[in-house]
């Protein structure tokens, strides 16, 4: 076996722990989480519908109980996220000096947090948006039946979209933290980054023009601030000394 098929099953063998690790966090959460979901469900239709004059429906006998494993597996992800990060910057940054090893515990702290700051602003003004776009449409003629399963699938799934997309500017400060990018490379490149921006948050949003516009304006900023507070000059890693 080469040193390069080596490598490759040592990252392997690296991302299957992080993997395992993850789940393992994850499953020991969910028990106590499910038994929460019934009442995070009231609050998120208390929250999503508020004062609008409307209800939500379920049209078959397990769909609620499927709708609270879904919140309960969705809270069990939020609460392990900063354990998650953690596994997931020590796996992504390895060669990293070892004097730099606190920048990964800084940037998990920030990673913590924007994941969760994108779960919110999703959860508590973007959803609510969508909804109130959608209920536009009525009319004496039409009438809008919301299913409850439409409404907390489409929930979790952009508040899981919006955490994950409020990371990029944590990617570019590390790309150029690491040195594996220079802050050159990546400014003269942001026509590139806004229409990859568009193209991914058309890719993992509904297909409707409000929720990419909703999720690509607020992520490219994003990705401006992070670029903003980025080294502006490629960091140098020391040399070697050799050994006479």
């Amino acid at each position: 076996m080469t040193d390069k098929d080596e490598s490759l099953t040592h990252h392997l063998n690296d991302l299957r722990k992080m993997l395992i690790r993850s789940f393992i966090c994850i499953g020991i959460l969910l028990p106590f989480c499910f038994w929460l979901s019934p009442k995070v469900m009231d609050f998120f239709i208390k929250t999503l519908i508020g004062d609008l004059n409307i209800s939500l429906n379920y049209f078959s006998p397990m769909e609620v109980f499927i709708l609270q494993m879904k919140i309960a597996f969705f809270m069990s992800l939020v609460l392990s996220f900063p354990y998650i990060a953690k596994n997931i910057w020590d796996f992504v940054l390895p060669a990293l000096y070892s004097k730099e090893k606190r920048f990964i515990k800084s940037i998990v702290f920030s990673s913590s947090f924007l994941f969760c700051f994108g779960v919110g602003f999703c959860f508590f003004i973007i959803i609510p948006l969508i909804i109130k776009f959608g209920l536009s449409f009525s009319s004496p003629h039409l009438h809008a039946v919301l299913g409850i399963s439409n409404i907390i699938t489409l929930s979790l799934t952009l508040s899981f979209v919006f955490g994950m997309m409020f990371q990029f500017p944590l990617v570019t400060f590390a790309l150029i933290k690491s040195g594996l990018v220079s802050y050159q490379a990546i400014a003269s490149k942001r026509s590139y980054v806004f229409i990859g921006v568009l193209i991914l948050s058309a890719l993992v949003t509904p297909p409707d023009v409000l929720s990419l516009i909703l999720l690509a304006v607020p992520t490219y900023i994003l990705f401006e601030l992070g670029l903003f507070f980025s080294p502006k000059t490629k960091k140098e890693k020391p040399a070697e000394i050799s050994e006479d």
